[in-house]
């Protein structure tokens, strides 16, 4: 069966009463140069362990199955079981499991399901929960890389450098625990329904260390965050708004970084942001 021809996947839903769910963000390919290339971007081998997350049909799972020591696709539509199990039959290194991957413990997950093989993700994500899920991943820190198709809009603000107007809070999230490159884009005419957008195939390749050391993390992404909720103030009134620190604390972190106290946030790369924390992180250890 070709998972990517228009005609067999109409004729595959309608046996099943299968149905598309605009709730999930449900838009399957019918370009079959698609999966192939995003699996061949993903740098599989027998070695390796993939974790998919919403395979539809399973023209990307088909593919990853050839090259890969195992893959372990999650499904939340359970109306795809009776399709996938028609789709992905004999295929024995193919295991499915249904619910929700941000319900999951996810190094619990590989740990139990990949171990031994060297753990990889490579998805076509639904674009409704691509931010959540992507932080899911990231943060579990089990995987070398992350290869997925999302929005070519939400790719370019993966990667976007201090000071371009895609730059933004999840950008530097990402920045901060993987490499993320733009590999290539999907028009929508590579889909089922046709999205309204443009995608693009991205790959995040974790970082072995961050990009500069950092007292506290989480105190970090807090900083990022407030720094992005209000991107309008300056730097200094951003952080005492979103943290809770006084104007005084802010600036003086700011300006002991080395920037302005005009600076806003947009300006400020990865590494900025990490020196910037660390003057807070000393400044409020002090005021204890």
């Amino acid at each position: 069966m070709n998972l990517t021809n228009y005609s067999e996947i109409q004729a595959l839903l309608a046996r099943h009463g299968f149905r598309f769910s605009k709730s999930l963000g449900q838009n399957f390919l019918i370009a079959d140069w698609v999966p192939r290339q995003l699996a061949e971007a993903a740098e599989v081998d027998r070695d390796t362990g993939v974790l998919e997350i919403g395979p539809g049909l399973g023209c990307l799972t088909a593919q990853l199955s050839e090259r890969a020591g195992k893959v372990l696709a999650i499904e939340l539509d359970r109306t795809l079981r009776p399709v996938l199990a028609e789709t992905l039959e004999g295929r024995e290194n193919v295991e499915l499991l249904f619910g929700d991957v941000l319900k999951q413990d996810i190094p619990a997950l590989v740990a139990e399901h990949l171990a031994p093989l060297r753990p990889v993700v490579c998805a076509n994500l639904p674009y409704n929960v691509t931010s959540p899920v992507l932080s899911a991943l990231l943060h579990a820190g089990c995987f070398e890389t992350v290869t997925v198709m999302v929005q070519r809009e939400v790719a370019k603000r993966l990667c976007a450098e201090a000071g371009a107007p895609d730059y933004g809070a999840f950008g530097i999230l990402v920045q901060w625990l993987s490499e993320p490159e733009i590999l290539f884009e999907v028009p929508p005419s590579c889909f089922v329904p046709q999205p309204k957008v443009t995608s693009a195939i991205i790959r995040l390749r974790r970082r072995a260390v961050p990009p500069a050391p950092v007292r506290d993390e989480e105190l970090l992404f807090r900083l990022v965050r407030a720094a992005f909720n209000q991107r309008r103030k300056t730097l200094p009134n951003a952080l005492a708004a979103g943290l809770g620190v006084s104007r005084q604390q802010a600036e003086t972190a700011v300006q002991n970084a080395g920037f302005d106290t005009r600076i806003r946030g947009e300006s400020v790369d990865v590494v900025g942001f990490a020196k910037i924390s660390d003057e807070l992180s000393k400044i409020l250890s002090a005021d204890l």
